[in-house]
Parts: C-alpha cells; sequence; structure tokens
C-alpha cells in the first residue's frame, strides 16, 4: 500500500512546484520593483528584505512603500494594507472546513504563504482531487515565497545601482499575474460576467475618481455573479 501511494505523493509535490512556477515567475517583475522601491523610499537593504520575507504580501508591501515615499501616517499605511488584503478573508474561509483538523503549525504556515497565486493552483487542485492537498498548498506557497523574496533581492540590488527603475512599467505584471489566474477560472456565463462587470466598474470608477472604487467593483461584480449563478442553478 505505501509503495503504491509514494508515486501519488511525489507527483503532487511536483505538481505543485510546476503548477506555480509560471504565476512566480511572472510576479518576478513585480517582486524587483517593490524591492527598489523599498530602497528608493529610504529604507535600507536589510529593512527591505525583511519587509519581503515577513510581510509576503506584494499588493500590500507597495501600497504601504508608495504611502511612505509621500510622507504617509502610520494610520494611513495601516488602513490602506488592511483593506487591500482583506480579500484573504474569503481564501481563508474557503480553506477554513478544510484546515479545522490540522495542526496549529500547518495552520500558521498556510496562513503565512496563502496568496492569491497559492489560492488559485490550490482551489484548482483541490477541486481536482476532491479532497485538500495539503502538502500541495505547502509546496507551491513556498515555492513562491522563495522567488518572491529572489526576485526582491534582485530589486534591491537593481533600486541601488539603477535609478528611476520604477519608470521602466514593471508594474505591469500585477495586472498580469491577476489576469493569468482569472482568467483559466471563467468557466460558467455568470463567473464571466461578473468578470466583465467588475472590470468594466473599475475602468468607469477610476475614471470618475470614485474612492475605494477597486473595492467598489469587486463588490458589484460578487454580487451580479451571485444572482445569476442562483438564477441558474
Amino acid at each position: 500500500m505505501n509503495t503504491a501511494q509514494t508515486p501519488s505523493v511525489r507527483s503532487i509535490k511536483l505538481a505543485a512546484f510546476f503548477d506555480i512556477l509560471p504565476l512566480s515567475i511572472a510576479v518576478i517583475p513585480w517582486g524587483v520593483l517593490c524591492g527598489s522601491m523599498a530602497i528608493q523610499v529610504g529604507l535600507s537593504p536589510l529593512q527591505s528584505q525583511l519587509m519581503s520575507l515577513l510581510v509576503f504580501a506584494g499588493a500590500a508591501q507597495l501600497s504601504a512603500l508608495t504611502l511612505v515615499g509621500v510622507g504617509g501616517g502610520i494610520a494611513a499605511t495601516l488602513g490602506s494594507t488592511a483593506v487591500i488584503s482583506s480579500r484573504h478573508l474569503l481564501y481563508s474561509a474557503t480553506f477554513r472546513h478544510d484546515a479545522l483538523g490540522l495542526p496549529l503549525h500547518h495552520k500558521i504556515l498556510m496562513a503565512f504563504l496563502l496568496t492569491d497565486e497559492m489560492f488559485a493552483v490550490t482551489e484548482n487542485k483541490h477541486n481536482e482531487l476532491g479532497h485538500f492537498p495539503l502538502d500541495y498548498a505547502l509546496i507551491s506557497g513556498a515555492t513562491f515565497y522563495v522567488i518572491w523574496n529572489l526576485s526582491t533581492l534582485a530589486g534591491i540590488v537593481a533600486g541601488t545601482s539603477i535609478p528611476d527603475l520604477d519608470s521602466l512599467g514593471l508594474e505591469f505584471a500585477i495586472a498580469a499575474t491577476f489576469i493569468a489566474m482569472v482568467v483559466p477560472n471563467i468557466k460558467s456565463s455568470p463567473v464571466l460576467i461578473a468578470v466583465l462587470v467588475s472590470a468594466c466598474s473599475a475602468v468607469l470608477l477610476h475614471k470618475f475618481d470614485v474612492p475605494n472604487g477597486l473595492l467598489l467593483s469587486a463588490l458589484f461584480g460578487m454580487v451580479v455573479g451571485y444572482r445569476l449563478d442562483k438564477e441558474t442553478s
């Protein structure tokens, strides 16, 4: 029995690495930008690296660095990062039932490694296998963590030697990464319409400078998608 199970376990671990790898590579420019921005706003190389090692939240890190760069206060920085990171409440709620029986150290490790990318690939594998793949989740999350920190290190090195690195448009990697995660999961008309509503709303709300437009557009898309899903089910 053990011999028969070993190839399956190994294949899941290998799948975790290779499934997260494209998203990890796509996020490298994002990490480089984050590392260089940290240097430009006045953080030391050690502080800049520790931010990725300990915070490990790309969008929240960039938001915090932007606010620090313009002299924003602690309250504004904490508020902004809390709002941006609030989507992880939905991710963790999705995994809650499967995580209840896990040892505490596994729960803590999963919570730390939980990112948009790790959630996307793990939830796909969860649906494919019919059960929660803990090893898959941890390995995919750890792989992304290592590559994110290496790209941050590259940004720190570049930030100390290449001026105006943020003018190269590396922030497009943020949008590209999220597009790469969303598109494969559009498998029904309610999901497609939810994505289109969110995208159109985000553009319009940004055009008219509506506060918290991104959050509102996400809410619009979820409400429309939920209603359509209920009507068709």
